[in-house]
């Protein structure tokens, strides 16, 4: 099996790949690069990526990261993979190019500092102010709305109007699934006056499934972690878990 899939499932970016992966039946080898061990500075992933990110890709002597360049790779490298995902069109593929493109300046920016500044700095005594958890919030809300009024403002279940989803809808659905570790109320206000944007959620994870569930484990699984045990728990294992949210060295922004 030559192609390698390096990540930690903590990474919104890096559950993408994998769902990718799994539900276009492409055989690959998961390597986990385990943040919390601080495994993404070690020489030999350096040497797959310099930037100490996940996730990565290495097939054969090609090695690639940055998820957006990994997936549309992917899609175009591995056979039987459905045109809908990337399409050979050269338009339509330029129109899910301007969402991923979109992705890390607005979606990605504003998430990334709401679950910062609302759960997981409180949790780990990391620095966080109500004025930078306003401003994150503010962006992300902006950012929710354009998904709305642009991205899935045509007829079709999924971004860009289509019937079926691409690379960019499961890498920003990813993206939003982060946002199960905030604490509900924050959660349901950001939330709930998306209603398409729920469904759109709702299309992209059953059009995935059972992959989506399974990849989702993780996160699933530090939410509890971070809901339920008392807070000098928390910080007991706050070295280890900081390590995993280390959002400028560990995973992509």
């Amino acid at each position: 099996m030559s192609l390698k899939v390096y990540v930690d499932r903590i990474s919104q970016p890096a559950r993408a790949v994998l769902i990718f992966c799994k539900v276009n039946g492409i055989e690959f080898e998961e390597i986990k690069v385990d943040l919390a061990k601080q495994e993404h500075r070690l020489p030999e992933y350096k040497a797959i990526n310099p930037f100490e990110q996940v996730p990565s890709i290495a097939d054969g002597d090609f090695k690639l990261f940055e998820s957006h360049a990994i997936l549309s790779y992917l899609a175009c490298a591995s056979p039987g993979v459905a045109d809908h995902w990337y399409p050979s069109d050269l338009q339509k593929r330029a129109k899910v190019n301007s969402v991923l493109d979109w992705h890390h300046s607005s979606l990605r920016r504003g998430g990334v500092g709401i679950v910062i500044n609302t759960i997981l700095g409180p949790a780990l005594g990391m620095p966080t102010s109500p004025e930078a958890a306003a401003e994150a919030e503010k962006v992300l809300t902006s950012s929710l709305s354009k998904i709305e009024s642009v991205w899935l403002n045509e007829s079709g279940d999924f971004l860009l109007g289509n019937k079926d989803p691409s690379i960019a809808d499961i890498i920003l659905v990813c993206e939003i699934m982060q946002f199960e570790l905030l604490h509900e109320n924050d959660r349901i206000r950001v939330l709930t006056p998306f209603k398409k944007v729920l469904k759109w959620v709702e299309d992209t994870r059953i059009a995935t499934n059972p992959h989506f569930e399974e990849v989702h484990k993780t996160l699933f699984a530090l939410k509890s972690f971070f809901h339920k045990l008392p807070v000098e728990e928390n910080h007991e294992h706050a070295s280890s878990i900081k390590a995993m949210f280390d959002m400028d060295i560990a995973t992509e922004l």
